[in-house]
């Protein structure tokens, strides 16, 4: 079992601490986090050959309502609760940063890391509708893309914009943890062990899933100064 760790306050604005490093970033809303969002990163780590796997906790995600989504402070705390594995890194930089679009985000991290090899990590949910995030012919130019197939998705719908693209980029799973050495577009389908949990599902069976959680101070994210 993963014991409990101290989130890192990394200060260095150089980072130096994830020089050539190899990190895989799932970005979302973690409304909340769940078991779900352990499985498919500790699968990434393994599949992908990753040092570590960066939860990048939307302030607001610009595709969903705001209507149901809980204070970001709320969201961030119920990710930092459930994470034991050392080699995942919850983190708001997006907040630091003011970024909300994925493909900006990126590139300020490319920015504040220039030595380190970043691939995007999603669900085949967010492939469907990957036409329909800002540019994002640019964000798969910018760092690859790691699908990540999950229950009710294994069959792939290449007949949507952004799939049907990429579909021309695609790498075989065999190599899989080759990608630092993969030129910009490229995409690989990595294939999980199913999991049926899902952000959804919580939400339905306790509404008020945010009120039980134990709120602990923002930490300061990876190459960010804290501000407090």
């Amino acid at each position: 079992m993963h014991q409990k760790h101290p989130q890192v306050h990394e200060t260095h604005p150089n980072g130096q601490k994830w020089q050539h490093k190899r990190i895989g970033l799932l970005g979302g809303s973690f409304n909340p986090a769940h078991g779900g969002h352990v499985h498919i990163s500790e699968w990434a780590l393994k599949l992908l050959g990753l040092d570590t796997v960066w939860w990048l906790v939307s302030p607001q995600n610009p595709l969903k309502p705001v209507a149901g989504m809980a204070r970001h402070a709320d969201r961030l705390a119920s990710a930092q609760a459930i994470v034991t594995n050392p080699h995942i890194y919850v983190t708001d930089i997006e907040r630091k940063l003011g970024t909300c679009y994925a493909v900006d985000t990126i590139a300020a991290l490319k920015r504040l890391y220039p030595t380190t090899h970043f691939i995007w990590l999603m669900g085949a949910d967010n492939l469907a509708s990957f036409h329909r995030w800002k540019s994002w012919r640019a964000l798969a130019a910018l760092v690859p893309i790691a699908v990540l197939l999950r229950p009710g998705y294994s069959n792939m719908r290449w007949s949507t914009p952004a799939a049907g693209w990429l579909s021309r980029f695609m790498k075989p799973e065999r190599l899989a943890r080759q990608w630092q050495l993969w030129r910009t577009p490229a995409l690989v389908i990595v294939t999980l062990p199913l999991d049926a949990r899902s952000a959804t599902s919580i939400r339905a069976a306790n509404p008020h899933w945010a009120e039980t959680v134990n709120l602990t101070k923002e930490k300061v994210p990876p190459g960010a100064k804290s501000d407090s």
